[in-house]
């Protein structure tokens, strides 16, 4: 499928001459040393341990035992030097932003040289724009994350890009966008579950979805008798619903029980508790592991922060909170998490979870007169800082835009309508933000620098607080839908 050789400097390729077979590199020779790399007539030079570390293709080779593994430089051919630029960009820990060509020279090394990174960048990078490239570029090359990413996001806004998709598109890449299922936009409301003799079915114990089409709420499922919503942890991870911790019982106790639930076959399970009981916390889910960060338990504030790995099942202690707090306000986009800290009150900070630091870094601060009270969308590279208004204007919201390309502040103009919390349960989707409350599901387009109405919908008929996400159901609900 890739058509791609590397070649040493007297033309040999990677399989060496003749089949000639040469010991592994040994490991203490990786340390330190530097390759250089030919592509398209441009040298490169790197670390050998870092292509080794981030790259299956290098990997590959310094442990077959080809004499390639023991030069100190090698040729790519079929490669164009901007795509390897790139890659060594991403694998620096640089973010950059790609035109068109870049996208089809970067998806074409990280198909050959199976760079995971630049995978997750490409993925990060899907917009409205670039998604049809993306996804057929990446059916050319096989780059299978990439292309079953795109897919998911053209079949979100499949309205919007019908007409495009049927122009530029062949049609086996047609078909499997329409065999996708869309998300749908899924609610559930704060719920104190009171003992085991309560009735299963209760219309504040249910998750729900949004039918767009009928402009109905709908029943997904009933939370389990002994979990609660109330002051939990609930978020979305690889399409499953997680309720981590809260309080339950008149006298709100913590909950000990954590849940999971499937909606391919609509049940739900049992997950391990964290080492630390906690309530009032944030949830969140990201590359497969699940973030309890901060909350409460016997009233004490805690800074503490837990991660859950879903595919081992474990949880571990994380780096701690700069200080205590509760209920933070947390996002992740492109990638990346991002939690604000609040200073009642003028004071917002934002700090970045770096994961392979382990550590929390502080990226900016945010200082406004009578802010207080604050919630956090994160759509492409920017960063909605939503806050409320003056104290005489209390259920109309203000927002401040912080852009992490440039690490530049903004105030988007005017006031959006917050009453009862709106835009407290904000939910991306394409270029489309949902916020809900009881009276309304408002729709709006996000351009960089405004956020425009777009449609409304029928509310949630839940008082208090409420959790929304995104989901895909299975075909026994879409066919309802």
């Amino acid at each position: 499928m890739f058509g791609h050789s590397s070649e040493s400097e007297d033309g040999s390729n990677c399989g060496g001459k003749d089949g000639e077979l040469y010991k592994p590199c040994p490991p203490s020779d990786l340390v330190s040393a530097k390759l250089t790399i030919v592509v398209g007539g441009t040298l490169f030079s790197e670390e050998k341990m870092l292509l080794v570390q981030s790259s299956d293709y290098f990997q590959a080779m310094y442990r077959s035992g080809m004499k390639e593994c023991h030069q100190d430089k090698i040729h790519l051919q079929c490669l164009q030097a901007r795509g390897f630029l790139i890659v060594l960009a991403v694998l620096h820990g640089e973010v950059p932003s790609l035109d068109e060509d870049d996208i089809v020279e970067a998806i074409e090394c990280a198909a050959f040289l199976q760079v995971t990174p630049l995978t997750k960048h490409l993925i990060n990078l899907i917009d409205a724009e670039n998604c049809l490239l993306m996804y057929h570029t990446a059916a050319i090359f096989g780059l299978m994350d990439l292309y079953h990413a795109a897919a998911l996001f053209i079949r979100d806004i499949y309205g919007e890009l019908d007409a495009e998709v049927h122009k530029t598109l062949p049609s086996e890449l047609i078909s499997h966008i329409e065999s996708l299922t869309p998300s749908v936009f899924v609610a559930v409301g704060a719920h104190v579950t009171c003992g085991v003799d309560e009735s299963v079915h209760n219309a504040s114990r249910t998750v729900c979805y949004l039918d767009e089409t009928r402009n109905n709420w709908k029943v997904l499922t009933d939370l389990p008798l002994e979990a609660s919503t109330s002051m939990a942890g609930v978020t979305v991870l690889d399409n499953k619903l997680y309720i981590i911790g809260g309080v339950h019982g008149v006298h709100k106790q913590v909950v000990e029980s954590c849940f999971c639930y499937h909606v391919e076959n609509n049940s739900w399970t049992r997950i391990a508790s964290p080492a630390q009981l906690r309530y009032n916390l944030t949830l969140v889910g990201v590359d497969s592991c699940l973030y309890a960060i901060g909350g409460e338990y016997e009233r004490t504030v805690m800074s503490s922060v837990e991660i859950y790995n879903i595919k081992i099942g474990r949880w571990t202690f994380a780096a701690h909170l700069p200080r205590p707090a509760t209920g933070v306000a947390c996002t992740k986009t492109m990638g990346r998490m991002f939690v604000c800290l609040w200073r009642p009150m003028e004071t917002t900070e934002i700090y970045e979870y770096i994961s392979t630091k382990d550590k929390w870094q502080l990226v900016t601060t945010l200082i406004r007169h009578q802010s207080y009270g604050h919630s956090v969308v994160g759509h492409r590279d920017n960063l909605y800082i939503i806050r409320n208004g003056p104290s005489d204007d209390f259920l109309r919201c203000l927002m401040d835009c912080y852009d992490l390309t440039s690490g530049q502040w903004s105030s988007l103009p005017g006031h959006f309508g917050n009453s009862k919390g709106s835009l407290f349960t904000a939910v991306v989707r394409g270029d489309s933000v949902f916020t809900l409350n009881r009276n309304m599901t408002q729709e709006y387009i996000v351009d960089r620098k405004s956020w425009k109405p777009r449609r409304q919908m029928k509310g949630f008929p839940r008082s208090g607080s409420l959790w929304t996400f995104l989901l895909r159901l299975p075909d026994s609900h879409m066919l309802q839908l």
